[in-house]
């Protein structure tokens, strides 16, 4: 059946809420600590949004668990300003969403889509990007320490980087190239006061 109303996502204490608009059927359940977000629309199979799927990954935060079932579309959503540490998004398509000022630090994004989105003054630390691809996003301001790369994490067409703190993200050499030849390889980032270009080790 489908929607089009606002999906609210209601947390446990500390009190987390964000607020998702509905590009797709939805349907959420919360019992005490658990939280869990699914889709369940058949047609995407066909639509050729592979990675949905259904499923489930969760994590566990200050004694309580949130779970974001993966291989959710999650085009277009409203993540700014959130407590997002340690959330798994993986195999999810997460394209022009908003994640400025959210922390994220330990969040996964493994083969995750996210093309477009926002990850302006970000924390980013030890984020999982296995797999993900960022065409179009926006990393400015972002701290962006430790994160685990893989050889298939793909930067082309990122937008913005500047004033990023890469420290100790440890890139593949043609992505690394890529990144310090990238106009936006500039900067110092406003938190931690590293140069971006030192944080990637451009030469």
């Amino acid at each position: 059946m489908r929607t089009s109303l606002l999906h609210l996502i209601v947390f446990a204490a500390p009190a987390v809420a964000f607020q998702i608009p509905a590009p797709c059927e939805r349907f959420f359940c919360a019992a005490a600590v658990v939280a869990t977000l699914a889709c369940s629309d058949p047609s995407w199979a066909d639509s050729g949004e592979m990675k949905i799927q259904k499923g489930g990954a969760s994590t566990l935060q200050s004694g309580r668990t949130i779970s974001i079932t993966r291989g959710v579309n999650l085009d277009g959503s409203n993540f700014a300003g959130q407590n997002l540490k340690g959330v798994a998004f993986q195999q999810s398509i997460v394209r022009d969403a908003n994640f400025k000022k959210s922390n994220l630090v330990g969040a996964s994004f493994f083969d995750a889509t996210l093309d477009g989105s926002n990850f302006d003054d970000a924390d980013m630390t030890m984020v999982n990007l296995e797999l993900a691809q960022l065409n179009r996003a926006s990393m400015r301001n972002a701290v962006a320490r430790e994160m685990y790369v893989s050889g298939s994490t793909l930067f082309e067409g990122i937008k913005d980087i500047e004033n990023s703190d890469w420290t100790d993200t440890y890139l593949r050499a043609d992505q690394q190239k890529y990144l310090c030849n990238h106009p936006t390889a500039k900067g110092t980032n406003p938190v931690t006061g590293v140069d971006t270009r030192e944080s990637l080790m451009c030469p």
